[in-house]
């Protein structure tokens, strides 16, 4: 198991990979089709857009979480 001091970076991890696995996909469908070359035309797209989101998400998640906890209205 993960200690709990490395849940931001898992989670980041994790969130990033899954959101940009599905992003690049579909955006590279829509713009290329599913013919030839596909696989490589989205893995280009992941390799170059994983990181700034990676890097997005570490530094942003916890900020959007602080303005979330103000925006809920509390019990």
């Amino acid at each position: 198991m993960i200690s709990p001091r490395f849940a931001p970076l898992a989670f980041a991890v994790l969130m990033s990979v899954y959101m940009v696995t599905l992003m690049t996909f579909v955006i590279t469908w829509v713009n290329t089709g599913l013919g030839d070359g596909f696989a490589w035309r989205w893995w280009r797209a992941f390799y170059i857009a994983w990181p700034i989101a990676f890097a997005l998400i570490l530094l942003g998640a916890p900020r959007l979480q602080r303005l979330v906890g103000r925006l809920i209205k509390k019990p």
